[in-house]
């Protein structure tokens, strides 16, 4: 690992990328830290994807209701995301609804509300101690048309054309091969059936030392796709409608999320939305 600080986040070895994802999520997962803990920001003050700020104000910047917030119990809502996926999925009772990188459940459990007793949730997350504390949280929040699964969201554990709606929140720019997960998430998702993402977009080139820092991979900085890049691979995976929508508010927050620059400089909060073409039989 002694070249971490030479490699950048588009050059890293992708089987690298993942256990330095999941090392630095088993231990926010095990240890209730906040994932900005280890790279001397201030948790209290921060907010996103990089927070780990569990207090509700912290989510109502993402754009979290306060109802939404209360209604899921203590521990699923770890303060790791950029947005608000539901606010866009527009999810309906009965649907199926897919969770990339699930984390401990927060946005599964908001998404089982919307779909009732009659619809299901999974979530997909690569890290097992996420895993074991998402299966934990299910019963905290009696939440019987949940599930969550082990495995990577650029190979997910899913059948074919199984499901409604794939949201996601600040995950897909942690993944290093993203034309796999978009393949992915149509593969498992039904005719019409759609995406709807939050997630982090570059905006502006990243200097030389944020790309090489693997903190920055890991932390929702450096593996930032542009909103160009993003629309490519989207089409290149099948999808239609696509619509990816900067949010400029979001500067509030990510501009806290490193202490020593204003990554707001470099970085957006977007809404990423498309939908698989409706065949006809």
């Amino acid at each position: 690992m002694s070249n971490d600080t030479e490699t950048a986040a588009g050059d890293r070895d992708p089987e690298e990328a993942r256990k330095m994802v999941r090392e630095r999520y088993g231990a926010i997962a095990t240890d209730d830290q906040g994932c900005c803990d280890d790279v001397g920001i201030d948790v209290a003050d921060s907010g996103g994807c990089c927070d780990g700020n569990e207090a509700a104000s912290g989510s109502e910047r993402l754009g979290y209701e306060t109802d939404d917030i209360a209604s899921v119990a203590d521990g699923a809502d770890l303060g790791l995301g950029c947005g608000n996926p539901k606010a866009v999925a527009e999810m309906a009772p009965g649907e199926t609804v897919l969770d990339l990188g699930s984390g401990a459940g927060f946005d599964c459990f908001l998404a089982a509300r919307e779909v009732g007793p009659d619809g299901r949730v999974i979530g997909v997350d690569m890290t097992p101690e996420m895993v074991s504390k998402a299966r934990e949280n299910v019963t905290k929040n009696d939440a019987d048309n949940v599930e969550f699964r082990l495995g990577e969201i650029s190979h997910l554990p899913v059948a074919d054309a199984t499901v409604d709606v794939v949201i996601s929140n600040c995950v897909v720019n942690l993944a290093p091969e993203k034309q796999l997960v978009f393949d992915d998430a149509y593969r498992v998702l039904r005719p019409g059936g759609r995406v709807a993402i939050s997630d982090v977009v570059q905006t502006a080139p990243f200097p030389d030392d944020v790309k090489t820092d693997p903190d920055s991979l890991t932390s929702c900085v450096a593996g930032a796709s542009t909103v160009e890049d993003l629309e490519s691979m989207l089409d290149s995976a099948g999808f239609e409608a696509i619509e990816i929508a900067p949010k400029d508010e979001s500067a509030e927050f990510i501009s806290e999320w490193d202490a020593d620059r204003d990554l707001s400089d470099y970085l957006v909060s977007a809404t990423i939305e498309a939908r698989k073409p409706a065949f006809n039989a």
